[in-house]
Formats: structure tokens, C-alpha cells, sequence
């Protein structure tokens, strides 16, 4: 059994793979080639009385792999001297964070590895943008605007160069250095003009592929800046203007979480960033959590039936289409941990720890 860590998925994984093997998961969903379960929370009031233990989920297996993600979270919901709410999380302390993906054969069952989760979080998230954009975006998009200057960020634009000839980018944060640091950063990784712009605004406009990348509990932009032709994506479902579906002419999901669960008080959707949550505490304790937000735009067709021919893509130039950038997430990590796990193998990289330290000869 491996453990490998964050420097060695960086050295193991390219945003072209990451890309492939998510689209070949996908396709193979109404198959039953592939099979997931999207991401649920279960949320318990913390030692922070303006915040909130948050523990997630997720799993995923096809091609031999089964992955399980696993986060432990402490989470609040600041509000910013502009009246901007965003959500906040660490574990243990502020700049920490905790996140595991333990990787099993579904041939016999074995361990095979525990992966932490921050570099390959970032990258199946980019990866999922890009494949929306490979299959949506004009041809010819070579303009990207993004909200947003973190990690997700990042990778977002990463793959969008991967799948379109991007020659320049707009990119604003509320934060100046932030945007300033991203634009030299990201002008130099992928040699291409990365500006860093005064507002939402000026990101958008001309953008022909527009991401928001964002930890916001509100929309980042207005439905009426996007222009015909933009393909439109997303990270949090909150970043999205409600009107802004009624602008999209063609709108397409990632997957269907398959979470389709009576709510109740204590089983509720869209609680800060989490699309199922169930709940404890008691009821003043609850009155911490941001009140629930529902996803815009109904019950969009999936990528598999994009893929499949069941939902049509963009077939004008000035169509506006958009990728919902979730609900796959269990199967982003068992195809993406198990084409890292497997170059792991073959060049020898990660800690190596006995399988047996997780066996046992009592039946559970």
C-alpha cells in the first residue's frame, strides 16, 4: 500500500490526463461501467460559536478502483466590510486543512493507497471545467475571463488551455494583490497574457470562456454581462445569478449526485457549499449555518448524456452555453487517484506501507 503525497501528485499528474480519464469515467456512467456517489456532509456544532464541524464524503469506482474522498472541516460564514459573504474552513487552525482519498481494488478488495487530496482536489475540479469547455466552448475561444485568484483558479485556466488555444486572460479578485499575483504567476506558467482587472465587470466582458472561481455565498457577476457566444462555468453553485439561466441557451450538468433524499430539518440541501447535509445540534446551534440555497436552473441533462447524444451541445457560434461544474465528484477521485496511483507504480513513487496494518482476521 502507498501513501503519496501532494508534491508527488503534482510530479504524477498532468491536466491532460486528469481531463482524459474524467471524460472516459463519465462515458461509461449508463453503462454501469462507472459508478459514484456525490459528495454529502454531515455537519455538528464545533467549539466555535460562529462556526461549524463539517465532515464529507464521496466515492467513485470504475476500472478496477474504488476511492473513497474524506475532509474534515471547521467552517463559518464571514461577511466582508462590503457585505460579501464567502465560506471559511481549516482544520485544527487557520491554514491547515484535512483531506484523505484512500484508494481500494474493487478486483479483491485490497488498500492500495492513501492520497492527499489538496493537489488532486484542485486538479479533478479544473479537469471537470475543462471537459465542459472542450465539449461546449466555441472553437476558436482564445479569451477566458476569471472570478476568482486561488488554487481552483488555477487549474480552471490550466485546462482550459489544455482544451482551447487561450492567448489571453482577464482575471479580478476583490483582493488586488491576489489577482496581481495570479496574473504573474499564471502569465508565466502558461505563457500567455494574464491581466489582472479593477472588477467583476471588466473580467467579463469579452470573455469567451467565463469560470467563477469563488468561495462566495452570492453571485459574482450579472446575468446581462454575459455575451452571445460565452460558454459559462462555475465552482459553488451560490456564484451564479438565478436570471442567468434564462440566458443559456444550452446548460449541461457534470452528473447527477444521485442523492435524492426526503429533507427534513435535519436533512437539508444547499447549506453553505454543501448539496446534502445532514445535520445535529440543537435548534439555537443550527441557527449558525447559513440558510439553505437551491440550485438554479432545474434538472439539467448530464455530461454522459451529452456525450451519449441524449442532450444536444452548442450548434450555433452565438449560443450561450453552460457546464455545471459538480455532482461527480466520487468518480472524479476514483479515476483520477487511480491513474495517479498507477503511474505511481510504474515510476516508483510514495511511501510504501504494509497492506496487512488493514486487515484483520475478525469478520466485521
Amino acid at each position: 500500500m502507498l501513501i503519496i503525497n501532494n508534491p508527488q501528485v503534482s510530479e504524477l499528474l498532468t491536466m491532460a490526463d486528469c481531463i482524459r480519464v474524467q471524460d472516459e469515467a463519465f462515458r461509461k456512467l449508463p453503462s454501469g461501467g462507472s459508478i459514484h456517489r456525490g459528495r454529502v456532509d454531515l455537519y455538528f456544532p464545533c467549539d466555535r460559536e460562529d462556526a461549524y464541524f463539517r465532515w464529507g464524503t464521496m466515492e467513485g469506482a470504475g476500472d478496477g478502483f474504488f476511492a473513497i474522498r474524506m475532509k474534515s472541516d471547521i467552517v463559518s460564514w464571514p461577511t466582508d466590510a462590503a457585505g460579501n459573504e464567502t465560506e471559511d474552513k481549516y482544520c485544527v487552525e487557520p491554514g491547515t486543512y484535512c483531506g484523505v482519498i484512500l484508494l481500494v481494488s474493487t478486483r479483491n478488495g485490497e488498500p492500495l493507497a492513501f492520497i492527499n487530496d489538496g493537489v488532486l482536489q484542485h486538479m479533478r475540479v479544473g479537469g471537470g471545467a475543462g471537459l465542459g469547455a472542450k465539449y461546449l466552448a466555441r472553437e476558436d475561444a482564445h479569451v477566458a475571463g476569471i472570478l476568482g485568484s486561488g488554487g481552483m483558479a488555477r487549474t480552471y485556466l490550466e485546462a482550459f488551455c489544455c482544451v482551447r488555444d487561450i492567448k489571453a486572460c482577464r482575471v479580478y479578485s476583490p483582493t488586488p494583490a491576489n489577482r496581481e499575483a495570479f496574473a504573474a504567476e499564471m502569465s508565466s506558467r502558461l505563457g500567455i497574457e494574464v491581466e489582472a482587472v479593477a472588477s467583476a465587470r471588466e473580467a467579463v466582458r469579452g470573455a469567451e470562456i467565463l469560470a467563477s472561481c469563488t468561495d462566495a455565498m452570492t453571485p459574482v457577476y450579472d446575468a446581462e454581462w454575459i455575451e452571445p457566444g460565452t460558454h459559462v462555468t462555475n465552482l459553488g453553485f451560490h456564484e451564479v445569478p438565478p436570471d442567468a439561466y434564462a440566458r443559456f441557451d444550452v446548460a449541461i450538468r457534470q452528473g447527477d449526485a444521485g442523492l435524492d433524499l426526503v429533507e427534513s430539518e435535519r436533512v437539508q440541501r444547499g447549506i453553505g457549499h454543501s448539496p446534502i447535509a445532514f445535520i445535529g445540534g440543537t435548534v439555537d446551534e443550527m441557527r449558525r449555518l447559513p440558510p439553505p440555497a437551491e440550485y438554479g436552473g432545474g434538472r439539467l441533462p448530464t455530461f454522459a448524456d451529452l456525450a451519449g447524444g441524449a442532450a444536444s451541445g452548442r450548434t450555433q457560434r452565438d449560443q450561450i452555453t453552460f457546464y455545471r461544474n459538480g455532482g461527480n465528484q466520487g468518480l472524479q477521485f476514483s479515476s483520477v487517484g487511480g491513474w495517479v496511483y498507477a503511474q505511481a507504480r510504474r515510476r516508483n513513487v510514495g511511501r510504501e506501507i504494509p497492506s496487512e496494518w488493514f486487515l484483520q482476521d475478525v469478520r466485521d
